[in-house]
């Protein structure tokens, strides 16, 4: 099988590539600044010579977007915008235009489109989408606009030989350095891995493992289309969810943070307390009705798993 990564030289890419090449898949990488025999360039908004990468392909895996780890200054949600809808939208094309388009377009979204809740978890059928709750900081709206529009545009792209996908995916968890299980685990080692404002909020989140194994399976399944929810099933509050990453690594105290305090330590890593403060409780309804079975269902084995193989 022929694949084609736009964007997939940070963490998700990465470890999509290791894991195709290595099931025996040629991967191509659309880069903005190539640096290997497997990768080609692009700009992430224009038509070029990298279309042709796309034509006769098997599947397209889309992930191009800004990074979220930044402060959410207007010129860097701006820019998180136009980079996921500029790229959507190109890669559209690209599809449209080809002689012999891919059977599959998965596009990297976002759990961040749901609501900020703690009363229940969201799936693709009942979950309510955000951007409209009280109590919570107005530019959160943005981030859930910029969700809704990156697969707008997918879902208005004209490609009807092409079945689109769009990952609504949660925290992606890996022994990358760099990835959100990096930054965790470095909290926690340094002893500041304990509630933030309380640790109410749900982190949602999946094992490296089973996002691949997920979008192999997606890829295959022709009978699925649109929004899929990329999470484990057992979404749990923040609190507990340390309390098991300090358990794996073998840490007895984590000191918690308030709201300041995670504000302060957001600005001084130049992040953003949205990833921190905003419950995402999310579960993956179509993947379980399609029968997708987990290999960490739960925070307690991946985390363990995780922290075993960072350690070897």
């Amino acid at each position: 099988m022929r694949v084609v990564i736009p964007g997939g030289t940070g963490q998700v890419g990465a470890m999509l590539r290791r894991a195709l090449k290595s099931a025996g898949h040629e991967v191509v990488v659309l880069s903005r600044r190539p640096s290997g025999p497997d990768e080609v360039a692009w700009d992430g908004r224009t038509q070029g010579a990298w279309t042709k990468e796309i034509d006769g392909s098997d599947a397209v895996i889309n992930l191009a977007g800004r990074s979220v780890s930044c402060r959410y200054t207007e010129a860097n949600l701006l820019a998180m915008m136009d980079s996921r809808v500029d790229s959507a939208r190109v890669v559209g094309e690209a599809i449209a235009g080809a002689q012999r388009p891919p059977r599959v377009w998965l596009q990297m979204s976002t759990a961040t489109v749901y609501a900020h809740r703690h009363d229940a978890a969201n799936d693709e059928a009942h979950g309510v989408i955000g951007g409209a709750e009280d109590g919570v900081p107005d530019y959160w709206a943005y981030s859930v606009e910029i969700a809704k529009r990156w697969e707008r545009t997918q879902a208005e792209a004209v490609t009807p030989d092409t079945r689109k996908v769009a990952l609504r995916a949660a925290m992606v968890m890996s022994p990358d350095r760099g990835g959100v299980f990096s930054v965790l685990s470095r909290m926690t080692r340094l002893g500041i891995g304990g509630p933030v404002a309380g640790g109410r909020q749900y982190v949602s989140w999946i094992h490296e493992r089973d996002f691949v194994r997920a979008v192999e399976f997606l890829i295959e399944r022709e009978d699925i289309e649109g929004p899929v929810n990329l999470a484990a099933p057992v979404p749990l509050p923040q609190r507990a969810f340390m309390r098991e990453l300090r358990g794996a690594w073998g840490m007895p105290l984590g000191l918690p943070a308030t709201k300041a305090m995670a504000e302060l330590g957001a600005f001084v890593l130049r992040s953003d307390t949205e990833l921190l403060l905003k419950s995402r409780r999310v579960v993956p309804g179509r993947l379980l009705d399609a029968g997708f079975t987990f290999e960490q269902p739960e925070w307690g084995g991946a985390a363990a798993e995780l922290v075993a193989r960072t350690r070897a």
